[in-house]
């Protein structure tokens, strides 16, 4: 659906019916501004006085098509769904939109549940196929929204002019925003202090002289492995405040939609074998951004210090003189695990934990392999899943038992989440039997079989070789 708010002032609407439901729909178009025409042989008590008040237009009879001749919108609202179908089928004709109460495929638009604070409304939509969850939701908002919203918008609208001559620039205009919307402005209209309210708006609005144009800074945002639920606090403080994101190919769509709706949004994907963007390219990009006066986040999935190579972009930054800042992110490890039902370090299997990266099959030689198979420890790798072969047989030949557990997780902590479990022998067949794809991660040690107890989200973990295991080694 398409969220939408219409401006009904003065433009006919037909509701159709006469009972208790259509006077309901009646009341909030007439709150709307809307002129209402009600179509039914016969209205309720309420919509009888409304019409001797002339606040209605009463269309007796049956519905017929013509009654739609003056409508923007209609309401089907009657007790029988043949005439509410007719009436639906006539706006269809004519294109004109119709809402059909309790009748989700016959309407064109869905009437949502509303929280109305003064001019600020936040409407809430299922679909039109789950209406009391709705209701639900605007409940929860009802007592979280304070009724003082109302007052600051009437405010806002009252200055807005005044704001947009003071600031030309949208740039200024929007961190002048936040600075009200941060200061005691807010907290005077909770208190009721209106005129007190007015007069510091109008000091900060006379102190605030428009300055030069700000510095451009960058934020380095963890991401997190895909969940959005995972993105901190500050990190989404960070989105709603950029002009321009540079996003990760991996960062989910969850994650982006969290972001300001009118940020620039770049995506600088790198890809084993595949690099759309380099990463010279993405340090010129954050440099000439923020040297335009941008808020610049570079969005990084997992945390931008672990493999995220945010370091060499701080080094940039740096040199060429531009603020930045990091926001942490829940790196593909812990998540992962968290989400495999994996503890990464455990009393009785594992004291010590290894985060390892590696493109094994150009430099497996740089690794101290002795260390890495050592007993009692975790190994979390990210390297998707090219290189399990060599990545097994090192294990193995520097002391790692072939029957060490492993967890091989893909999607971690996304919808598409599987876990595809065994022992570090069958490593490699395994991930190619079950077809694993990258984004993954793998575990290897003796918590990894803790995962079939343990998993929670998603799928059980896959604990057998697939069917065509043999077919898919063959290939």
């Amino acid at each position: 659906m398409f969220p939408l708010f219409a401006d009904l002032r003065g433009r006919g609407v037909l509701v159709v019916g006469g009972g208790a439901v259509a006077q309901r729909k009646t009341a909030a178009l007439l709150d709307a501004g809307a002129t209402v025409r009600v179509g039914a042989p016969t209205l309720n008590p309420g919509l009888s006085a409304w019409a001797a008040e002339g606040r209605i237009e009463h269309l007796p009879g049956e519905f017929a098509p013509q009654w739609l001749d003056e409508a923007w919108l209609a309401i089907a609202a009657t007790d029988d769904a043949a005439v509410n179908r007719a009436v639906a089928a006539a706006g269809e004709a004519r294109r004109i939109w119709v809402n059909v109460v309790d009748d989700v495929e016959a309407s064109g638009f869905h009437v949502p549940a509303r929280v109305e604070r003064g001019p600020v409304q936040i409407a809430i939509s299922s679909g039109g196929g789950a209406p009391m969850l709705a209701r639900h939701l605007r409940e929860k908002l009802e007592t979280e929204l304070d009724e003082s919203l109302g007052a600051l918008a009437q405010l806002l609208n009252r200055e807005r002019a005044r704001i947009r001559r003071h600031y030309p620039d949208l740039g200024q205009r929007r961190r002048f925003f936040e600075r009200v919307l941060a200061g005691a402005i807010p907290a005077l209209l909770r208190d009721g202090r209106h005129d007190e309210a007015q007069r510091a708006f109008g000091a900060a609005l006379i102190d605030d002289k428009p300055a030069a144009p700000p510095a451009g800074s960058v934020v380095l945002v963890g991401a997190g492995p895909g969940d959005a639920g995972l993105m901190t606090l500050r990190g989404l403080r960070a989105l709603n405040q950029a002009d321009v994101i540079l996003h990760d190919r991996l960062v989910s769509r969850d994650v982006l939609r969290l972001a300001r709706r009118d940020a620039e949004l770049i995506e600088v994907g790198k890809q084993a074998g595949n690099h759309h963007t380099t990463q010279e390219r993405i340090h010129e990009l954050m440099l000439e951004h923020a040297r335009a006066g941008k808020r610049v986040v570079r969005l990084k999935g997992g945390d931008p210090f672990v493999f995220g190579r945010g370091g060499e972009e701080l080094e940039v930054l740096a040199q060429a003189g531009i603020g930045f800042e990091v926001v942490p992110g829940i790196t593909a490890a812990l998540a992962c695990a968290a989400y495999a039902g994996v503890p990464l370090t455990h009393r009785d299997h594992a004291q010590s934990l290894r985060l390892v990266t590696a493109h094994l099959k150009d430099s497996a030689g740089d690794l101290d392999w002795q260390a890495l198979a050592q007993d009692k420890q975790t190994l979390a790798v990210y390297m998707g899943v090219a290189g399990l072969d060599v990545l097994r047989d090192k294990l193995i030949e520097h002391g790692r038992s072939a029957s060490t557990p492993f967890a091989l997780i893909e999607n971690g902590s996304r919808p598409g989440q599987r876990v595809v479990t065994g022992t570090l022998a069958d490593l490699a067949e395994r991930a190619q039997g079950h077809r694993v794809q990258s984004p993954a991660l793998l575990i290897v040690g003796e918590v990894a079989a803790l995962a079939q107890r343990l998993h929670w989200f998603g799928p059980a973990p896959l604990t057998e070789p697939p069917a065509d295991a043999a077919l898919a080694r063959a290939a």
